[in-house]
């Protein structure tokens, strides 16, 4: 028999957490109905319950059964939690009383957002209006309001709504889409985990502005507390807005002024998560705490006292931030340790990880697919179980240089279990981030304290605009040295495909083998090895499915044209030039769906076969991208064609389209504008001819040998 695991034996909050996690993913998946899970949770409650009414020997020698009624209740209610805590199944759910001619009348949950062609907010739905009958409802939902640009204003004016407001809109509520682009994104998914089905986008038109606020007073102060922190901020570091942007994201996780470029290059170096706020913020605040604590005789004297002031301002800063699932997850951990030094007692680690995420699935058990949750705690338990082994590879006599090998196993033990999951939805992996992470942790650390200062003491001006310029000239130098890193060729190991399937495989193997290395354990050797061959396995399936592949593809990306033509690992492109260009949009657009078919090489795959107009041939298909004003000539014998694209509102319709061409499969890309597209649908329904909205229904993926 092998040796049970530390953690299993000292952390019975782990083995409660893993009857949790399957029940949350097996109701997210099958949606049972409650009448079911109700169904299977008595028996097993029952059966549990009449354990305690047993003697002591025949529960020691049934504790097998025991523990599994235990389980199998902790299964069921993971699943009766998931489904309730889907607003779907909620009784005044807005989206049950939802019609075409509904007006919704909402309250702003949060400040607005400024994007490039509107301002965004999240509203919660009070009432909904249908033939002036008034329904009391709940849910939220997202508001876009439209800029108005036609004063030659060209950044638009901002509606002037607040956190509060209450308005009745009048437009169309419609459901959120997604892209579906091969690879990408899933918007629809990620807003649906934050329980967020429905959005509008609205003009001064749509709605008005009522009396009556809405206001929670505490998420009144957390927000005004927030815009008082960013004006500081912002009015000491004003002249370089990268210096803003950081400062914003170091302090309290404010990202809507970063940059987007430079997010990538601290994303290639490996040190994101010093502007994204982790573990390591929430670490450094609660040293900070104890610090200062410990100087005051008043709190130093009570543990009391020390122990609210810590969890307060712990907890504070936490929802100060916006309360991700990762700070939530390390507001736990520190609040576990808070009390634990209190009491003079030493939990363990992994029991305190198990218990804040046990205790946080079980608040909303949709934070169990946030990528911050997820990567948070791998990398806590990374560190923590590694780092100590990693460490003693190597001794240093010298003081300095052992704490930088310190700071390495740290950066080291943090990637053995998080770069699977990198991989996986990043598609990259930093080879640099060792030299990264030993020059950005510390200097974000002292710029972290610096902006600390900053806040604390901005009343007084001349200390406010000393340590306004240090910050500022302190996050300046860190992006000279991040952006001097990122352009080193080899700074990033990028464009790695990744499914499922061998994210899990590499995990067996990473898990296995540090096993065996720490453990000297030869059975683990050879789960190693089977799950190595597995991921082998899967890698050449993967690959040869990439090299037999021929596929079109019409992207949805929302005012672009954007096709790729794929034969192979090769594509070509047809679209606009600016999404070929190295940047934001093709990373988020075009990059994870050409590394998810494995597309490398870009090649000349396509004939274009007449001068006048685009008529292309695609693997023995005849393609047209009408995407420029042509007139085209009736001719005596009509031309017969595969496929026609429009892209870019031509002034043209399929009537005239089919006076000149034979073709019954018509794609209406996302460039086009819609009351565009829904002219050309209604035409082609007339004509009883196949036609493909890209913006409804997603990207457009054509095979030509099928």
């Amino acid at each position: 028999m092998y040796p049970t695991p530390y953690f299993w034996k000292k952390a019975p909050f782990f083995r409660l957490l893993l009857p949790v996690v399957a029940g949350i993913l097996l109701q997210n998946q099958y949606n049972f109905s409650l009448k079911f899970i109700f169904g299977s949770m008595l028996p097993c409650a029952i059966f549990y319950i009449l354990f305690f009414f047993l003697s002591v020997s025949k529960k020691y020698t049934l504790q097998l059964v025991q523990g599994f009624f235990l389980y199998a209740l902790l299964f069921f209610t993971a699943m009766f939690v998931t489904s309730q805590n889907d607003i779907r199944h909620t009784k005044n759910w807005y989206g049950k009383f939802l019609t075409d001619s509904s007006s919704v009348l909402v309250t702003i949950n949060e400040p607005l957002l400024e994007k490039a062609k509107s301002f965004k907010t999240q509203a919660r739905a009070e009432y909904l209006i249908n033939n002036k009958f008034l329904t009391n409802v709940n849910g939220n939902l997202l508001l876009y309001f439209i800029k108005d640009t036609t004063s030659g204003n060209s950044s638009g004016i901002s509606p002037g709504l607040k956190y509060g407001d209450r308005i009745l809109i009048s437009k169309k509520i419609m459901p959120i889409k997604n892209a579906g682009n091969p690879g990408g994104f899933n918007y629809r998914q990620y807003a649906a985990f934050h329980q967020i089905f429905h959005q509008t986008f609205l003009t001064e038109k749509d709605w008005i502005l009522l009396p009556e606020k809405n206001i929670h007073p505490i998420r009144k102060s957390l927000f005004e507390t927030r815009d008082l922190l960013l004006q500081i901020i912002r009015k000491y570091t004003a002249g370089n807005n990268n210096a803003t942007g950081i400062a914003e994201a170091l302090l309290i996780g404010y990202s809507n002024d970063l940059d987007k470029d430079l997010i990538q290059a601290y994303s290639n170096t490996g040190v994101v998560h010093i502007i994204a706020i982790s573990g390591m913020h929430l670490g450094l605040i609660y040293w900070l705490l104890l610090w200062i604590f410990a100087r005051i005789p008043l709190i130093k004297k009570s543990k009391w006292l020390q122990l609210v002031l810590v969890i307060s301002f712990l907890w504070g800063f936490s929802l100060l931030t916006g309360a991700s699932a990762s700070v939530i997850r390390s507001a736990v951990m520190f609040t576990c340790i808070a009390i634990g030094n209190s009491f003079n007692k030493q939990s363990n680690i992994y029991n305190s990880l198990a218990a804040s995420a046990f205790l946080m699935l079980c608040y909303n058990p949709y934070y169990l697919w946030d990528v911050g949750f997820q990567l948070s705690y791998l990398a806590v338990i990374g560190i923590i179980t590694f780092q100590q082994p990693v460490y003693t590879l190597q001794y240093f006599k010298n003081k300095w240089i052992d704490k930088i090998w310190l700071l390495t196993a740290v950066s080291l033990s943090a990637q053995i279990l998080t770069f699977p999951i990198c991989i996986y939805y990043f598609h990259q992996f930093p080879v640099i981030f060792l030299l990264s992470n030993l020059i950005a942790v510390p200097l974000s650390t002292v710029i972290l304290f610096t902006e600390i200062a900053l806040v604390s003491f901005s009343w007084i001006p001349i200390v406010g605009a000393t340590l306004g310029y240090v910050t500022s000239f302190l996050i300046q130098l860190m992006n000279k040295i991040i952006l001097w890193l990122n352009n080193f060729s080899f700074a990033v190991w990028d464009k790695i495909p990744a499914t499922p399937l061998t994210t899990c495989l590499l995990y067996a193997t990473v898990i296995s083998l540090s096993y065996w290395l720490m453990k000297k354990n030869k059975a683990a050797l050879k789960y190693a090895l089977c799950a190595l061959l597995c991921f082998t396995i899967a890698l050449s399936y993967n690959n040869i499915n990439a090299i037999n592949q021929h596929k079109l593809i019409v992207y949805n990306i929302s005012r672009f044209q954007a096709i790729d033509f794929v034969k192979g690992k090769s594509y070509q492109f047809w679209g606009d030039t600016a999404l070929q260009q190295k940047g934001a949009l093709q990373n988020f657009h075009l990059k994870p769906s050409r590394i998810n078919m494995q597309l490398f090489t870009e090649k000349n795959l396509v004939q274009r076969i007449t001068p006048d107009y685009p008529l292309l041939v695609f693997e023995g298909k005849k393609i047209m991208v009408l995407d420029t004003t042509l007139h085209f000539d009736v001719p005596e014998q009509k031309i017969k064609l595969d496929l026609i694209i429009l892209s870019k509102n031509q002034k043209i319709s399929i009537g005239q389209l089919q006076q000149v061409f034979e073709c019954k499969q018509y794609v209406l890309d996302a460039s086009n504008k819609m009351w565009k597209i829904e002219k050309w649908k209604n035409e082609c329904s007339s004509l009883h001819l196949q036609c493909f909205s890209v913006p409804d229904e997603g990207a457009f993926i054509y095979t030509p040998n099928q």
